[in-house]
């Protein structure tokens, strides 16, 4: 895959994670999964993929220019 490519994958990602951000299909869910509610363990799982998907979009998808620029000072 391009690197343009998996830069336009990471960025969907993105709006796919804010999309997913408010799980209004748990506010009502009273169960328990490992002694949690399953509302916050659900947000628990989601900061995990969230810092995933950050990681990569700083690995990936940084703009060379800035990297440039700070080398230059």
């Amino acid at each position: 895959m391009s690197g343009r490519g998996l830069r336009g994958m990471l960025y969907a990602g993105l709006v796919v994670a804010y999309l997913l951000h408010n799980d209004l299909w748990l506010w009502d869910d009273p169960r328990l999964i490992a002694g949690l509610p399953v509302g916050l363990l659900y947000h628990v799982l989601f900061c995990f993929a969230v810092a995933g998907l950050m990681a990569a979009l700083s690995r990936f998808a940084w703009p060379a220019e800035l990297e440039r620029e700070t080398e230059d000072r």
